[in-house]
């Protein structure tokens, strides 16, 4: 198809010979140059809308899941003080089941613990509780964990609640 601008140089030719059925072919060819060009924006438009319309499935899709893991999270927590509470060997063992069960579902979801001693910190990961001195360790590192943070892929479910070294003490 010519572009609208070749279309007006034609007719202006064709209209130049003076034959009315050219300037109609001209003015016809003009015409379904605009609707070509309509189409194809148009097109392009339903195109964008779709990929939108995808990414905010997805996301949608990611936040509901997200938001599930969180409440299995607290699960895992209450399973994780029980056995701190030194229960008696066979109820520690099947929380231990549990517990293993627990995290093997997780693991299937992408899910993995964020925050260990040990690891430097981060506040887009961690939430510090408490500074402690500690001259045996970098500052700025985590010293203990008060409760586990969870991430999903690169997404933080949960920070993690952390003791971090404040340096020399």
């Amino acid at each position: 198809m010519p572009s609208s601008r070749a279309s007006e140089h034609e007719a202006a030719q064709v209209a130049d010979d003076g034959d009315p059925r050219d300037a109609e072919i001209a003015g016809l060819q003009e015409q379904v140059a605009q609707l070509d060009d309509r189409h194809k924006r148009a097109l392009a438009d339903l195109d964008n809308y779709r990929k939108r319309s995808v990414a905010l499935t997805e996301s949608r899709i990611d936040e509901a899941a997200d938001a599930l893991l969180r409440q299995w999270l607290e699960a895992v927590d209450s399973v994780d003080r029980a056995l701190t509470m030194e229960p008696d060997a066979a109820a520690a063992e099947g929380l231990r089941g549990l517990l293993e069960q627990m995290q093997v579902i997780l693991e299937r979801q992408g899910v993995h613990r964020i925050g260990a001693p040990g690891e430097q910190f981060d506040p887009a990961r961690h939430e510090a509780i408490a500074v402690r001195p500690a001259g045996d360790v970098p500052e700025r590192t985590i010293v203990d964990v008060a409760r586990s943070g969870w991430a999903r892929g690169d997404r933080v479910l949960r920070p993690a609640q952390v003791v971090v070294a404040s340096g020399a003490g």
